[in-house]
């Protein structure tokens, strides 16, 4: 997941994840009846978010654009995609970013 620094009230922040099976492989999600990320505040408190394809899902990537309300508190926030086919339901491994504060 490749993010600049973030901070309180960012807006516009991109937040993408590759989903990738067992074996480390790419999963292609392009036929996905559902995408989500899930962002989770360090109080635990989940922000469960619809994602779109970066591309047209062949390669595995979701993503959400942040909006302004999203990240209101500092510190370290879990991030986790979710994808489901006809195959099955697949969950990324939970990614870390720390928002910062502002002046």
């Amino acid at each position: 997941m490749a993010t600049n620094e973030v901070h309180i009230s960012d807006a516009g922040t991109v937040v993408e994840i590759t989903i990738k099976d067992e074996d480390a492989a790419v999963v292609d999600v392009s036929l996905a009846t559902l995408k989500q990320i899930t962002l989770q505040e360090p109080d635990g408190t989940d922000h469960v978010k619809t994602a779109a394809f970066t591309t047209d899902g062949s390669d595995g990537k979701i993503q959400y654009s942040v909006e302004s309300d999203v990240f209101q508190s500092v510190g370290n926030w879990r991030i986790q995609g979710k994808v489901e086919l006809v195959a099955g339901t697949w969950y990324t491994d939970i990614e870390r970013i720390h928002v910062h504060g502002n002046l």
